[in-house]
């Protein structure tokens, strides 16, 4: 009988770095939002990827974590204790930074300082510089974190992602699998819907409002042909709650539009939704809050 390995790969870094690029990537499956806006991932999202080698078969449990800050809200606090059980549960850490990195990530550092499992430097975005930029990361890194292994890829043209993959394979223990061989990933469909519409209200929004918004998802009902998604986005005073309609509700339309198509490509049937838009003064401060908002 052939070998079994899993384990739990985390990946971690600063906001921005292509955390969710790469999970996407290794997962083959869009589970993580992305936009050019830092801290769009606000919880630890498992994809979970099953496969065999010649010599045996295997089952990755991927981490996209949110990137590490400095908490200023209860929300980042709770967000980075997400960060943390990731690492303490990990097998194998994969810490991504970029090309573009000033070398000010101490408090990533801080995080691993007291992890035992094999850490693996991944410097993202490497299209975008040139080898000696690429070769003064890395030496820097050897230095300062004596990773088990460096592996420079560009997560965002799929150059390198394979390399890595044979990589993370090499780490994983002999063990089981943790999940049923058919599951994608930790997170039920609602919270995808919810994500999906967070995702568009990033990218048709500026400044403050995407920070001040959260969606949940309070009724998900399919049907052989349907699925009807009814969502509440909460913003924090009544001036974004007028910005996020935008003129007689012309801007939050437009986001629906959008999220209604994209969640028919994910879920691959048609969607019906409906948006709520409710004020909920500071939330972002409230541990009773954000504890019904899943953090």
């Amino acid at each position: 009988m052939k070998q079994h390995r899993a384990g739990f790969i985390s990946i971690i870094g600063k906001p921005n770095v292509g955390k969710s690029t790469l999970m996407n990537q290794l997962v083959g499956e869009k589970l993580s939002i992305i936009t050019s806006k830092a801290q769009t991932t606000r919880h630890r999202i498992m994809g979970i990827v099953n496969g065999e080698t010649p010599d045996f078969d295997f089952q990755l449990v991927y981490s996209d974590t949110p990137g590490i800050i400095k908490p200023q809200y209860e929300l980042h606090t709770a967000m980075m204790e997400f960060v943390h059980g990731s690492i303490e549960d990990a097998d194998v850490v994969l810490f991504v930074t970029d090309i573009y990195e000033k070398y000010d990530e101490e408090d990533v550092i801080q995080k691993l300082q007291n992890c035992e499992s094999p850490i693996v430097l991944i410097i993202n975005k490497i299209d975008l510089a040139s080898e000696e930029a690429i070769t003064e990361k890395e030496e820097h890194w050897k230095t300062i974190l004596n990773p088990a292994k460096i592996m420079k890829i560009s997560a965002l043209n799929n150059v390198g992602i394979d390399i890595l993959l044979d990589q993370v394979l090499e780490f994983l223990p002999v063990h089981p699998p943790y999940f049923p061989k058919d599951e994608l990933t930790d997170k039920p469909e609602r919270f995808f819907a919810a994500e999906i519409v967070r995702e568009k209200i990033f990218l048709n929004y500026k400044k403050e409002v995407p920070y001040s918004c959260e969606v949940v998802v309070t009724a998900f009902k399919e049907s052989d042909d349907l699925i009807k998604v009814s969502s509440e986005i909460y913003v924090e005073r009544a001036t974004q709650r007028a910005i996020l309609l935008g003129h007689k509700g012309e801007r939050i339309k437009k986001v629906g539009i959008e999220a209604r198509q994209e969640m028919e490509q994910f879920f691959g049937k048609k969607v019906f939704l409906e948006q709520y838009i409710k004020v909920e003064p500071d939330w972002r401060q409230k541990k009773q809050k954000l504890e019904r908002f899943g953090y």
